[in-house]
Order: C-alpha cells, then structure tokens, then sequence
C-alpha cells in the first residue's frame, strides 16, 4: 500500500538529461514511492549507463538502475520504470553475471561495484 501520492510531474520539474542529475536527486518507484537518491551517476566514455542508488530508510543500501529501468530523468527527481526489487545489486556476483559474460549489463555492474569500493575522501 502506498503511503504517499506520487509526485506531478509538475513537482518534480522538467525533464533533463543525464548530465543535470546531481547527487542526492530523490528516486522514485513507478508507482509513486521513493526508495532513495542518486549515489552516483555512472557514465562510461560519454554514454550513459545507470545511476547508483542509496536506499531509504538509512543505513540502506546500494541498488544499480540500468538506463532501460528509468522512465524519467527530471529536475526534481528520477522516476524509475521499474520497482525496486527489479533493480540489480552491484554486489551480487551472481547478479553481474545474469548479463551473461561481456554483456554490457555485466560492465555496468562490474563498474558500480568498483566505484562504490573505491577509496573516496
């Protein structure tokens, strides 16, 4: 059951593209409830792979988005197309592999999980 109204598209502001999406932008599931904020927007020469999500309620964790799994990128907010156990786990080695070797799935997987364990400041 949804405890919230899903935000107008109104509310979350209009459309952009990938390139004006920060860091703690408010994620949405299809139906309307949020599930976090962007972590991390990965980008790999240019194009476009996903976004790194961190999960309410905190500590969370951390969920991968492909592009296909996002209706709407906005001002105010991502939109997914998608609910949130549909979304992949860069940890999960065996979900990097559903990709199947050298998918392009399984890079974007391989990428999210080298960037959230990296050593950042």
């Amino acid at each position: 059951m949804r405890r919230h109204a899903p935000p107008t598209p109104e509310e979350l502001g209009d459309q952009v593209a990938f390139l004006a999406l920060d860091e703690g932008t408010p994620v949405y599931e299809r139906d309307g409830d949020r599930i976090g904020v962007v972590e991390h927007v990965m980008v790999a020469e240019g194009i476009f792979e996903g976004i790194v999500i961190h999960t309410h309620p905190l500590p969370g964790r951390h969920l991968y988005a492909a592009p296909d799994q996002i209706a709407e990128i906005r001002e105010r907010g991502v939109v997914l197309a998608v609910e949130r156990s549909d979304l992949h786990d860069p940890s999960d080695r065996a979900g990097r592999r559903q990709g199947g070797p050298g998918s392009s799935l399984e890079a974007a997987l391989r990428r999210a999980w080298d960037w959230l364990t990296e050593q950042r400041p």
